[in-house]
């Protein structure tokens, strides 16, 4: 790992033994792209961008017609310069002048990571971190532009931030600030994209690019279901194990957006950061500003190997040092086994079935405080329902936890009910418009968690719970978008703030408990994975992928989702049948197979069921315990398939020696074609043992003749399959 800089031709080299990131400054001004990909001893121009003098192009070197910054390959482009491409800032004066001429200005490299004022960053220190701070200078305007560049040991990672700096004696508005640009050369690109709804997330699109522009964006205060903050650029003959891939993503929760742009010669500019539609911040002389860190992955073994960088990193540098190898619960949750309709005598009867069966953590799901029995009230007064729960929260909780169970609670700290106390106090503690009802959805409005009283309120609510309960488990949801975006709190100008003050002042609350609570294991929910993003992953280890149980419809869901994170954040659950949301009927092995790759729970009422089923749901759970490390800490893959009708999955031990395989069979089909799956990763060298069977195979046939499956005339039928690495 090393930062080189040659004075000589004026190159950065940023490398590790992955990867090499190379910048250089052009007319001891202009910051360009030269290479960023596969590690390479060193760079000397081979690939040269040639310039030639076309129509149409500006050209800020009156002396050289054939320079342009409008065909060049940039970092951070500038607005209204020439460069007709999407810019990456733009600050405007108060006069209304928008027009910058931001120059390279000097550079810095050391060990370790700067910080970013107030928003989650991929950790790093002064042994396997090295940082490069470029600085650019707008001597007119006296205003300055920090770009920041670090790289890891370990991963093939870099990540980038930028800090606005107001040296000037007026006020700027800085109305767009991303994180990132990086502009390629090569254009045979396709682009990779996490889009969706509620119930159907992170569903993958793959395209190729024209001469157009590929945009995904959240205006909805979070990054949202719809459109998850990543862009893939992929070359078009890769797949899971092959080829080059690029991955952008950021450490931020609320609205973003990041585009793809094809230029008319054919170079790709790629950019992420926060979305600038709406979006405005006032610096005043001798302020500053930070934006969200962004991470760009390489990878030249396909898909699979992508997403073991981001695996990696996220593992080891975001999720907090306290849960990265902690071996999560086996938890069971009341949403679908009693919704609403909850109290003491249905939650005792429920555990005892627990822990009968097995399970270790039982969670209070919605409905468990006061004048909830709708999704219409209740919502921020956070008082426990005396009728529901005659012997109150804490002397539940002593209860549950005399039986060995764990104790877990649902809150959805960021709203309020029009019908709750907290709402008749505070109404000026809504986001909304002073003239207009504030628009309803979900029976809720939304707390202006930018407001530092709104924080101390939350923060005393929750704590007070989780001291008095003995709460080790926080399901933590967020079930709206902001509408009505509108603070009584910030001046005219400052409007375009409230957006990401708001997502600032939930990281603020969070980083506050995460502190005072270090062991208090945080899942992180927004109607299943609305709000799934490496920023969240910093303080809630664990999340819920989606509100979607049904198995058959979790498959793509689970796998977009692979594509970022690991299985050791990836809450799943093993729920009823039929389905609530969609009333399939399915096997309740493959509803397991389904789950168990990732955090395993169970959402259904236990206490119906008859011995056969408790039978089958308790040796599914001691399948699991045998077995968790592989299952929640394993290096995931997923396996090529030439059959739609089928989807496989491997995921290897950290030691190598455990191997599991998951085969999912969609539909029984008319004219059957035996499916093979060749597993990977494996050592050729090597025998393993079919647990399950006893037969030994070597490594080599696994992974080059593969396996078949039987013919099985189910629909929604699967297979599990554990191999056991032996001396023959």
């Amino acid at each position: 790992m090393n930062i080189d800089y040659n004075s000589q031709n004026n190159t950065f080299h940023l490398y590790n033994s992955k990867l090499s990131y190379v910048i250089s400054v052009e007319k001891n001004q202009f910051l360009v792209t030269q290479y960023f990909g596969k590690r390479i001893r060193s760079f000397n121009m081979s690939r040269r961008h040639w310039q030639y003098d076309r129509g149409f192009l500006s050209n800020p070197d009156n002396a050289d017609k054939q320079f342009s910054l409008d065909v060049i390959l940039r970092e951070f482009p500038d607005t209204f310069q020439g460069d007709f491409r999407t810019a990456a800032y733009r600050i405007r004066s108060e006069d209304g002048d928008a027009v910058t001429r931001f120059k390279f200005a000097g550079h810095k490299i050391y060990r370790g990571k700067q910080d970013l004022s107030g928003l989650p960053q991929v950790d790093g220190n002064e042994n396997d971190t090295l940082t490069l701070e470029i600085y650019l200078l707008d001597d007119i305007r006296n205003l300055k532009i920090i770009l920041f560049y670090n790289i890891y040991e370990d991963v093939a990672v870099v990540t980038r931030s930028v800090k606005f700096i107001n040296d000037s004696t007026e006020t700027i508005c800085v109305e767009k600030l991303l994180s990132m640009n990086i502009d390629f050369l090569d254009e045979d690109w396709e682009v990779l994209t996490l889009t969706g709804s509620h119930l159907d997330e992170k569903r993958q699109n793959r395209r190729a690019i024209l001469s157009d522009q590929i945009r995904i964006e959240s205006s909805r205060g979070t990054s949202s279901p719809q459109a998850t903050p990543f862009i893939g650029l992929l070359k078009p003959q890769s797949n899971e194990f092959v080829g080059d891939c690029v991955g952008i993503t950021i450490m931020y929760s609320g609205s973003f957006e990041a585009t793809v742009q094809k230029a008319q010669f054919g170079s790709i500019r790629t950019q992420i950061g926060i979305n600038s539609d709406g979006f405005s911040w006032v610096s005043n002389p001798s302020e500053s500003l930070d934006v969200p860190e962004a991470i760009i992955a390489f990878s030249d073994e396909g898909t699979n190997g992508l997403s073991n960088e981001f695996h990696k990193l996220f593992e080891s540098r975001v999720i907090r040092p306290q849960f990265r190898e902690r071996e999560r619960p086996i938890l069971i949750n009341t949403w679908e086994s009693f919704y609403n309709a909850i109290d003491e005598t249905k939650v005792l009867e429920l555990a005892k079935v627990s822990k009968d069966l097995g399970f270790e953590l039982l969670v209070i799901d919605d409905g468990w405080f006061k004048n909830r029995n709708s999704d219409a009230s209740g919502l921020g007064d956070w008082v426990v329902d005396g009728e529901k729960f005659p012997s109150g929260l804490a002397a539940l909780s002593k209860q549950i936890r005399e039986m060995g169970l764990e104790f877990g609670l649902w809150f959805e700290p960021e709203m309020v009910s029009k019908d709750s106390n907290l709402f008749k106090q505070h109404p000026d503690w809504v986001i909304c418009s002073h003239r207009y009802e504030p628009i309803n959805s979900r029976n809720q409005f939304v707390l202006n968690l930018g407001i530092k009283d709104v924080q101390n309120y939350l923060f005393e609510k929750i704590s007070t719970i989780i001291i008095e309960s003995k709460v080790t488990y926080i399901k933590w949801d967020m079930n709206r978008h902001l509408t009505d975006l509108f603070s009584a709190g910030l001046s005219n100008s400052q409007q375009g703030e409230l957006s990401f003050r708001y997502t600032l002042g939930l990281y603020s609350l969070l980083e506050k408990l995460n502190l005072c609570f270090p062991d208090v294991l945080f899942e992180n929910c927004s109607s299943g994975g609305g709000r799934l993003d490496p920023g969240m992953l910093r303080y809630m280890p664990q999340a819920w992928v989606s509100d979607n149980t049904d198995a058959i419809g979790r498959i793509n869901i689970q796998e977009g989702t692979s594509i970022l994170f690991p299985p050791s954040i990836l809450g799943n659950h093993v729920s009823d049948i039929p389905n609530h949301q969609v009333g399939r009927i399915t096997p309740i092995q493959t509803r397991f197979n389904v789950a168990l790759l990732g955090i395993l729970g169970y959402e259904l009422d236990l206490t119906c069921l008859d011995d056969k089923e408790k039978f089958i749901i308790k040796s599914q759970i001691d399948f699991y315990k045998s077995y968790r490390s592989l299952f929640q800490f394993g290096k995931f893959s997923k396996l090529y398939s030439s059959n739609s009708n089928y989807n496989a999955w491997q995921i290897i031990s950290k030691n190598a020696e455990l191997i599991a395989v998951v085969v999912i069979q969609k539909l029984s089909p008319n004219s059957y074609r035996v499916p093979i799956i060749k597993l990977a990763g494996l050592d050729s060298e090597s025998f393993y043992e079919n647990i399950e069977s006893g037969e030994v195979f070597g490594g080599d046939e696994l992974m080059f003749s593969g396996i078949s499956f039987e013919r099985v005339r189910t629909d929604f039928y699967s297979w599990l399959k554990i191999f056991k690495k032996v001396n023959k």
